[in-house]
């Protein structure tokens, strides 16, 4: 009795551990699988714990160990196929990732290559507005008269020495008032163009394809073109020239000198200077039979005016007769070295923004009868006074 006893309760025993190890067995084979295989191995386990109720419970675990171990073999080889595939996901991404890598650099070598190509035609075109051909210094001595064809009456009501003045305010103006005793100290020179699409008459060296009556936005053809000439000349003569170039009256003619005196206070800024000149072309009427011209040597150039401004018009402009005074004195060498190169020098109500320099002023250069060719030649001998008179 007693080796009977001693056996049922090491049975019980083993068949207690056997249980407990088969339930941890299946906990871990449960959590896993997947959902699918997690309702058949509950049954199959289910079905193997109603063998070991039924039956010996050593005979019952070596039937179920065999399940098990099949399970977990099924296990190891899900596994691994889920890691080969994932291997296979991470591989894919990665040579997705690459290509659109490679695809991207291309498309930014396209996107630099083009870039480039955009940068070289600005350089190329500011090139072509910045950089004449070639730069001939104008000669002095030469015969000079005026050729204009359908002349335009000259009016003037005031008169200093050889220079004409036509007075449009009521302000009397005295001698001391047009005597030109000023002394030009900064040699620094502002160029710009309130109307800056402003153009001339085609000629067979330069066409161009008009954007209006008399204008362009192709800056190689218009009054920009002519600041250009006139920049690289005094550039000559060693005077330090900003020149701006940009649009003021395009795409909008309205507010063009309010855009333009935010360009000419932004240079001063940086570039303090006194001679300030805006650069524009005379419209009268845009006749195109009318081309105020003068002959100097061999050549033609456009006849050139001064528009000086006050403060009639009553904004603040306290330095309007300096302004007067360095035209007159700008036309009064002229008068010396190439008499008839300047109109009579008109003065206005208006200020047009001179109020930024102590000499500054418009200068109209031609009339929408002239070619481009004549306006450049009055530029070579603008820049030639200048120098006479700024030194």
């Amino acid at each position: 009795m007693f080796n009977v006893t001693v056996l049922k309760i090491k049975d019980i025993a083993k068949i207690f551990a056997g249980i407990i190890f088969l339930l941890g067995i299946i906990y871990i084979g449960k959590y896993s699988l997947k959902q699918t295989k997690e309702n058949s191995v509950a049954s199959e386990v289910e079905s193997k714990i109603r063998t070991i109720s039924q039956s010996n419970m050593l005979q019952s675990i070596d039937t179920v160990m065999p399940v098990i171990s099949q399970i977990q073999e099924e296990n190891k080889q899900e596994t691994e196929e889920k890691s080969k595939k994932n291997e296979q996901v991470k591989s894919d991404l990665l040579q997705g990732l690459l290509k659109k890598q490679i695809s991207t650099i291309g498309g930014l070598e396209k996107i630099e290559e083009k870039q480039a190509k955009i940068a070289s035609t600005k350089e190329t075109i500011a090139e072509e507005i910045e950089q004449p051909e070639e730069t001939k210094l104008a000669e002095t001595g030469l015969n000079t008269q005026v050729i204009t064809n359908n002349p335009i009456q000259e009016n003037f009501n005031a008169q200093y020495g050889k220079v004409k003045i036509r007075n449009q305010t009521e302000t009397p103006l005295t001698q001391e008032m047009l005597t030109p005793d000023i002394k030009i100290e900064n040699k620094n020179i502002v160029l710009f163009h309130t109307h800056s699409c402003e153009s001339y008459t085609a000629s067979e060296k330069y066409q161009y394809n008009p954007t209006g009556s008399y204008r362009t936005t192709d800056l190689n053809f218009t009054v920009v073109r002519v600041g250009t000439e006139l920049e690289n000349q005094l550039k000559q003569y060693n005077y330090n020239v900003v020149h701006s170039t940009a649009y003021h009256d395009y795409p909008s003619y309205n507010g063009s000198y309010t855009r333009s005196l935010a360009t000419v206070e932004n240079i001063l800024k940086t570039t303090p200077s006194d001679i300030i000149i805006d650069v524009h072309r005379d419209a009268v009427g845009s006749r195109n039979d009318y081309a105020p011209t003068v002959k100097i040597g061999n050549e033609e150039a456009a006849q050139i005016m001064f528009v000086v401004g006050t403060n009639v018009g009553g904004l603040w402009h306290p330095n309007w007769n300096q302004n007067l005074k360095f035209a007159i004195k700008i036309q009064e060498k002229a008068e010396e070295m190439y008499p008839g190169l300047f109109k009579p020098i008109m003065l206005t109500p208006s200020r047009y923004n001179q109020h930024t320099g102590k000499y500054a002023s418009i200068i109209e250069v031609g009339a929408t009868g002239n070619t481009l060719d004549q306006c450049l030649n009055s530029m070579k001998y603008l820049a030639k006074v200048m120098n006479e008179v700024c030194q």
